[in-house]
């Protein structure tokens, strides 16, 4: 076995995976040193290896910025614009956010992210390879396959964002995407284009929807639902700047939710119970995670070095969009003086720190963390109906949101372009801190642009990057070039 990305976790073998891997998840013993036919002989075990897929989400890998999915959020935000840091604190993230690590072949963390997902896509194919065979009923293997295609999507979509060139509508789209893997072959595989990825993408999510369809309710929202999946199915249209299916699917996937309260809007961003909150990551006490979690970078109240030293901070011109009336004007504090904002012993403050985040406590690092709410559905419906000139409706579903957030919110009566540019000033405010603006900047050829806000040029460095610049792709890691004959670098 080839023992960089087709490595299967040997705990979410042996153990069915209810407790993290261990830091030995580079194993080079082959899957077919793990009894196969115990481990997938029945639906319940092979729901305990779902459930190590989902663990490996937020599990250590091997530096403490290596965190799982909320490192990736982390960095897909330090290379926007909307997320600033005050100094460099103690060093960590900080070469993603002046954008060398992305750039740098030999960078831990480009390859820790795309060994990460690699891993949990062969993961995900051994479940998809095996569960037919399974002693159980048919709705359980049904339900099992419906959530592994949706995880293999998820991270074949984030794998062609950050190390592929966009998604160009109309285009053949045959620049190089990534290796696409489907099957538990341990064959070096080249990079499939980006039009094949994004087919095998869509593949997986219909599957994943039909399969899903009619499962019973979920006793987690750590694991994939109908909703879930068909919020990806949005996600994905919307790169792909297929507005009509993106609509459709965004307001398939909020039915039945509801918005979450300004209360609740204010109490942390840690709990997945949360009305709107439709998949994440719930923390147990007992699994902490010390300084690889979230919310040891990210929030503003964990007594660690980094978050003492560098609370992070909301670009300035874009808090001043903010009306004065909305909840979330008062998740950052512009003067840096208030004194309710909550720092750690010995913490500094900064003009425009946030709040959003709060850790369980200054000595304990854990909390809940989303992958998908109502609240971005709401928006991509907003923002694809007005990409296709159908204003109306992309002010209602504005209107839903902002009202929700804003009690004196008055519904928009922009149109065309003025409509899109208040849709994706909500956006920003909205996700900030939850790992989209990388991902939004590249899908809309946009360049990035730091001038004019609080970015302290001697931290950030990079304040400009041009649209279209190969620095937008990621580089392959230089340990998968080595042992992949047929990868080819971008440029």
């Amino acid at each position: 076995m080839k023992k960089y990305i087709y490595s299967f976790c040997a705990v979410a073998i042996a153990s069915l995976a209810l407790s993290s891997c261990k830091k030995d998840y580079l194993n080079t013993a082959p899957t077919d040193q793990y009894n196969k036919d115990v481990v997938f002989s029945t639906t319940a075990n092979a729901y305990g290896v779902l459930n190590g897929i989902y663990r490996l989400m937020y599990s250590q890998y091997s530096n403490q910025n290596e965190g799982g999915e909320s490192s990736v959020m982390i960095d897909a935000d330090l290379l926007g614009e909307d997320l600033v840091f005050p100094t460099t604190g103690n060093n960590w993230f900080v070469d993603s956010y002046q954008w060398l690590m992305h750039r740098t072949v030999n960078s831990s963390q480009d390859y820790f992210v795309y060994r990460y997902y690699y891993r949990l896509i062969g993961n995900t194919n051994q479940i998809l390879e095996n569960i037919d065979a399974a002693t159980g009923p048919d709705a359980d293997k049904k339900a099992i396959k419906g959530e592994a295609l949706a995880i293999r999507a998820f991270c074949h979509f984030k794998l062609v964002q950050l190390y592929g060139k966009r998604y160009v509508a109309g285009g053949n789209n045959t620049q190089l995407g990534v290796p696409l893997v489907a099957t538990t072959s341990v064959e070096p595989q080249p990079r499939a284009t980006v039009e094949d990825v994004y087919k095998q993408i869509n593949a997986d999510l219909d599957a994943a929807i039909t399969n899903l369809t009619g499962a019973s309710a979920r006793t987690t929202k750590s694991h994939i639902n109908l909703n879930v999946a068909q919020g990806l199915k949005a996600r994905v249209a919307l790169t792909q700047q297929d507005y009509a299916t993106a609509a459709a699917y965004a307001a398939l996937a909020r039915t039945g939710l509801s918005l979450m309260s300004n209360a609740d809007y204010m109490a942390g961003f840690n709990n997945l119970s949360n009305t709107e909150w439709m998949w994440g990551i719930t923390q147990i006490s007992d699994q902490t995670t010390y300084f690889y979690s979230f919310f040891a970078y990210m929030s503003v109240n964990f007594n660690s070095t980094n978050i003492r030293s560098n609370p992070k901070c909301i670009n300035s011109a874009l808090y001043e969009r903010i009306s004065a009336t909305d909840v979330r004007k008062k998740l950052w504090d512009p003067t840096g003086t208030d004194a309710t904002f909550p720092v750690p012993p010995n913490g500094s403050r900064f003009p425009y720190m946030n709040r959003k985040f709060l850790a369980n406590s200054a000595a304990n690092s854990y909390g809940d963390l989303t992958f998908m709410r109502a609240g971005e559905m709401y928006l991509i419906e907003a923002e694809s109906n007005a990409r296709q000139g159908k204003d109306v409706l992309a002010q209602d579903a504005l209107y839903t949101l902002a009202k929700n957030r804003d009690a004196s919110y008055v519904k928009s009566t922009n149109t065309g372009a003025a409509l899109i540019d208040e849709i994706m000033t909500q956006r920003r405010v909205e996700l900030w801190g939850e790992g989209f603006r990388f991902f939004d900047l590249k899908r809309l050829d946009l360049a990035l642009n730091r001038n004019g806000a609080n970015h302290v040029t001697t931290v950030a460095k990079v304040l400009e990057i041009p649209k279209g610049d190969p620095q937008w792709e990621w580089l392959i890691p230089q340990n998968e070039i080595t042992s992949n004959p047929k990868i080819v670098q971008n440029p």
